[in-house]
């Protein structure tokens, strides 16, 4: 039985609810006043003003002389481009450590300890500046590029990989070929006759990749032209630096998410699924593994959110994300310092509430429901 406050205890709440607010107005009062003596009152109209400066790297159409809206825009898409890589990468390496953790093996199971301690012992941000100083600065040269399997070449200006060009159907096939990828995690679980589809959902993989390559009229492989490369698509350094720094990091505590889950299934079930002749990593991925899943998404889920803010340390190594360019360059030349920073803010809390929501709603559905 829930216990119900005295009226003391609620005069005292309204009470510190109207000191909040109080505080609240007041500061909002002197930052308007401020605003409004300096730039002539507070206002988001400066986002249709055109910028003057460039963002190096972009997923849409950016040039300089665009607007802050579009530069807002830009920014977001290279912070999600970023979170999301970091959160596919985090995600399998942790799986893979947790699993290693609980290896029988002495060696197997040290490594994972000692790749644990030290990741999760030392500060991300000196990560993210290691990976991009000490490991990606000293690549060769664009002339001595390192060619990799496929066309790829790696050098210290970047991943350039063979790029798709489109043909006259990619605008009605590229959009329908990625809708079939998102909805592979979904159909997963639809019930069919009784059953969930399951791995049937897979097939959707191929399905989407014919559709890919029937929109697609040539490759473009990169290729040395002059100083420089030419042709195909470049993967900066900067973005290569910050997702390898957040998937190591998140993926060091994602570790002892999977060892801890997996703890948590009984040993019978071990046990039992040996005695009906399964193979151990049988058990594993069809006993042991859905079972643990219930136990890991709510601890996954901090560790999303703490991905995705922490893309905001891609300023330390330039990569053009939300923090680094519009609250630095483009805050500094609209001069709106409390309007970029709401916006800031603003982009992070939706983000970061959308991705919460749907692994809430995720962990619903795999949650087991006692009656």
């Amino acid at each position: 039985m829930i216990r119900q406050p005295s009226p003391r205890a609620r005069v005292a709440q309204w009470l510190l609810l109207a000191a909040i607010a109080a505080v609240a107005w007041l500061l909002g009062s002197i930052a308007v006043e401020t605003s409004a003596q300096r730039r002539g009152g507070l206002g988001f109209g400066f986002l249709a003003d055109p910028t003057n400066f460039d963002i190096p790297f972009h997923l849409i159409r950016w040039s300089v002389g665009d607007t802050y809206a579009r530069a807002l825009l830009v920014c977001v898409l290279n912070t999600l481009l970023v979170a999301a890589l970091s959160i596919v990468a985090a995600t399998l390496l942790g799986l893979l450590v947790g699993i290693m953790r609980l290896s029988a093996n002495w060696l197997v199971r040290n490594l994972a300890l000692g790749f644990i301690e030290l990741v999760r012992n030392t500060p991300q941000l000196v990560q993210i500046v290691f990976w991009y100083v000490s490991v990606l600065q000293t690549l060769p040269g664009p002339r001595q590029s390192i060619v990799l399997p496929g066309g790829a070449l790696l050098n210290v200006r970047g991943l350039y990989l063979p790029s798709f060009v489109a043909n006259d159907l990619a605008d009605e096939l590229w959009p329908l070929s990625l809708v079939l990828l998102l909805a592979i995690p979904f159909v997963w679980r639809m019930p069919r006759r009784g059953f969930r589809i399951g791995a049937n959902a897979l097939l959707l993989l191929p399905l989407a990749l014919v559709l890919m390559i029937a929109g697609t009229g040539r490759i473009d492989f990169p290729a040395l032209q002059g100083f420089n490369i030419a042709g195909g698509v470049q993967v900066v350094p900067e973005l290569v630096a910050l997702w390898a720094g957040l998937s190591v990091y998140a993926a060091a505590f994602i570790a002892e998410i999977v060892r801890g889950a997996i703890l948590s299934v009984q040993k019978g079930q071990r046990e039992a699924a040996l005695s009906l002749g399964l193979r151990p990593r049988q058990v594993l991925s069809k006993i042991i593994l859905p079972q643990a899943l219930r136990v890991m998404v709510p601890p996954l889920t901090s560790q999303y959110l703490n991905i995705i803010k922490s893309s905001s340390l891609g300023a330390a190594v330039a990569y053009p994300e939300l923090y680094q360019i519009f609250a630095g360059t483009a805050m500094m030349q609209s001069n709106r310092e409390l309007e970029s920073m709401a916006l800031l803010m603003g982009v992070f809390l939706a983000i970061n509430l959308i991705v919460s929501a749907l692994m809430n709603w995720y962990n619903r559905r795999v949650a087991l429901v006692v009656r």
